[in-house]
């Protein structure tokens, strides 16, 4: 039974028109997926579903998501987010035409934080897998190191605000996120970090604290630390809980936009 594929140009225009058909035509597309937006169950015989093709440096996985989610399209990544999740995947090294939607990719959490008796607006960034140092063979999982290396500063507690990050900054614009951006190679021009698959709408309270603090804190947490919390006294808990147990990296970045 054919699939309910969406194949954006983009994308077929990456993977070859070949690919493409085969993947239209069934044969090479899951039944059953994770959504690779949302992370629940989609399934492209009984709903639109989208192809979204993350490349990085030197690696490219296919993955899928429910059309609501995402649109198709072809997102850039940085190589080690795809490397860690594709070995953990595949040990062998090997990288099927399209690998399962398991790659590690950034999910971020806006949410409004209490430090000192003020409301400061926050991000906090779990991968949906481990991410490993480029060119390793270790399976653990290198994020908060590669993060410090960064400047992040490691948090026990809550109770103070992070250092500022220079460098880096958070976009904002017309009330939607739309990136954390990071210091270009070489004193180059800013690149995305993160970047939203499609702008974010943030809370009006959010963006409020952002325009009077003109900064954001970003928290950052190993795969499976804070998990999706509905409510930001859940998103608190999570935090206080992840910064317990020596789980959490933090800093401070300039508003960007407005």
């Amino acid at each position: 039974m054919p699939r309910m594929l969406d194949v954006s140009d983009d994308v077929r225009a990456e993977i070859g028109n070949e690919e493409a058909d085969r993947l239209l035509a069934g044969e090479n597309a899951p039944g059953s997926y994770d959504c690779t937006s949302c992370r629940t169950p989609g399934d492209s015989e009984q709903e639109r579903t989208s192809t979204v093709l993350f490349i990085g440096d030197e690696t490219a996985v296919l993955a899928f998501a429910h059309a609501t989610c995402l649109p198709s399209q072809v997102v850039q990544v940085t190589e080690e987010q795809l490397q860690g999740a594709v070995r953990s995947i595949h040990p062998d090294g090997g990288v099927p035409a399209q690998a399962a939607p398991e790659q590690a990719v950034l999910g971020v959490t806006s949410g409004l934080v209490l430090i000192s008796g003020e409301l400061h607006p926050a991000l906090v960034v779990e991968p949906t897998g481990p991410i490993v140092r480029p060119g390793s063979t270790d399976i653990g999982d290198d994020f908060l190191p590669l993060l410090i290396e960064q400047g992040f500063m490691p948090v026990t507690a809550l109770s103070s605000v992070p250092p500022v990050l220079h460098g880096w900054s958070v976009l904002l614009a017309a009330g939607q996120l739309h990136a954390v951006l990071q210091p270009g190679t070489g004193g180059g021009s800013p690149v995305a970090w993160w970047q939203a698959h499609q702008a974010l709408q943030v809370a009006d309270s959010w963006r409020a604290a952002a325009n009077k603090h003109q900064q954001v804190l970003l928290f950052a947490a190993p795969v499976g630390s804070i998990g999706r919390q509905p409510r930001e006294d859940l998103l608190r808990d999570a935090l206080d809980k992840a910064a317990a147990n020596g789980k959490l990296v933090a800093s401070a970045m300039p508003l960007a936009g407005t």
